[in-house]
């Protein structure tokens, strides 16, 4: 794990984190996923439908999404920063489905820095891998308000 401090922010644009460690989406955590957004179209909760007509169920692309901060934190951490708010996205995009049992891992680059009138806007270029896959399960440009720890 890469640990950048607030000040030397600048420094760290254009590198490149990760990849995270793995993670496993099986089918409890797409179920626990449908029951908590009220997304249960078949393609993810009907295990015998999506296995005849797709192979099998596929996670939803906003769980794909909602893995992002648990993966770039085990990667990248912010130091001599108060909090860091999710501010937003730019591009997201999700090119391949991701089957329940599948694994995904994450890098990140730091692209951009912001300025905003809490602190700093840092724009990370994301992209999570599916393991054995030849493309990503998702990109996107991830936006993280980060504000100096005032002390």
């Amino acid at each position: 794990m890469r640990r950048i401090h607030y000040n030397d922010l600048d420094a760290a644009i254009g590198e490149r984190f990760g990849p995270s460690p793995w993670i496993a989406v099986d089918q409890a955590m797409i179920d626990a996923f449908a029951a908590a957004t009220g997304d249960h179209q078949w393609i993810h909760v009907d295990r015998e439908r999506a296995a005849r007509e797709i192979g099998s169920t596929i996670a939803h692309g906003y769980l794909t999404l909602s893995l992002l901060p648990e993966m770039r934190d085990a990667i990248l951490q912010f130091d001599g920063s108060a909090r860091l708010i999710n501010y937003g996205l730019d591009r997201l995009r999700f090119p391949a489905p991701v089957p329940a049992g599948a694994r995904l891992r994450l890098t990140v680059t730091l692209s951009a820095l912001r300025p905003a009138r809490a602190g700093r806007i840092a724009v990370l270029d994301a992209e999570a891998e599916i393991e054995g896959g030849d493309r990503p399960a998702l990109i996107a440009s991830i936006l993280t308000l980060i504000e100096p720890d005032p002390a």
